[in-house]
């Protein structure tokens, strides 16, 4: 009979094969791109916050997509980086409860974002004439405050199932702990959370011939690409932004050269 494990519990994640003298190497490729995320996104977020004019629904809600990314990306890319300076790979319960449900805050957050998104745009073309009237200060506000209130409820409910699941392993195979990996330690079956899909299981089942290292590596990509790519998209790509972008620039060097 297998005996359940004991708080403090502290977790073992697997994490990736890193090849002897490739650490440091993976560690600045990391960390590079996490500071090139941060620069992207924080630049994006000042200028609609710092600019009135950008005080509009779609710019608003580029700002939540923005927290979002920030949320995914910070939960799972540290970690990652201390994996690969110092090898570590043990983590306790309430970071990994932790980690994982920001990771899943961020899935969950993006796509209601996305749908509130999606709503703005419908009134925009279907309603052109009454969409001043239709999206209220007070309604746009309603509406991000309802796209985060159903991502956090969703999750939550989620991870209730962790309060009294017990455990009897602690080797989280994978890079970073998600709700599926930790209750795949329980000591009894989870049929109610065996209806929550991992995206890791499904690359392993239709590549089977890959390594584990890369079926680990696209099993982050959702969390670690749209967090650099958003801002482009969403961000550099509008005329405003850009060109709002380009004036805080320019009165900046014009102050320093003043000064």
């Amino acid at each position: 009979m297998v005996t359940p494990l004991k708080q403090p519990i502290v977790f073992h994640l697997e994490g990736f094969y890193v090849p002897p003298g490739y650490g440091a190497f993976l560690f600045f490729l990391a960390l590079f791109y996490y500071i090139v995320m941060l620069l992207a996104n924080g630049v994006v977020l000042c200028v609609i916050v710092m600019d009135k004019n950008l005080h509009r629904p779609m710019f608003v809600m580029v700002c939540n997509l923005v927290v979002c990314d920030l949320l995914g990306a910070t939960a799972v890319l540290p970690r990652l980086m201390m994996h690969f300076l110092m090898g570590q790979k043990k983590i306790a319960y309430i970071p990994a409860i932790t980690q994982a449900f920001s990771v899943h805050m961020y899935g969950a957050a993006v796509q209601t974002v996305l749908a509130v998104m999606a709503y703005d745009r419908y009134i925009a073309v279907c309603e052109p004439l009454r969409y001043h009237a239709i999206m209220t200060p007070a309604r746009l506000h309603s509406c991000c405050g309802l796209a985060w209130f159903i991502a956090v409820l969703l999750i939550a409910v989620l991870f209730i199932f962790h309060m009294n699941a017990p455990l009897c392993g602690n080797v989280i195979q994978h890079v970073y702990c998600s709700n599926r990996a930790i209750l795949n330690l329980a000591c009894s079956p989870t049929p109610i959370n065996n209806i929550y899909a991992s995206v890791v299981l499904i690359v392993s089942a239709r590549f089977p011939s890959l390594s584990q290292n890369i079926k680990k590596f696209f099993s982050i990509l959702f969390i670690i690409i749209p967090p650099a790519m958003n801002p482009i998209i969403y961000g550099l790509v509008s005329k405003e932004i850009r060109a709002s972008i380009i004036k805080h620039f320019t009165n900046l060097h014009t102050k320093m050269i003043g000064v």
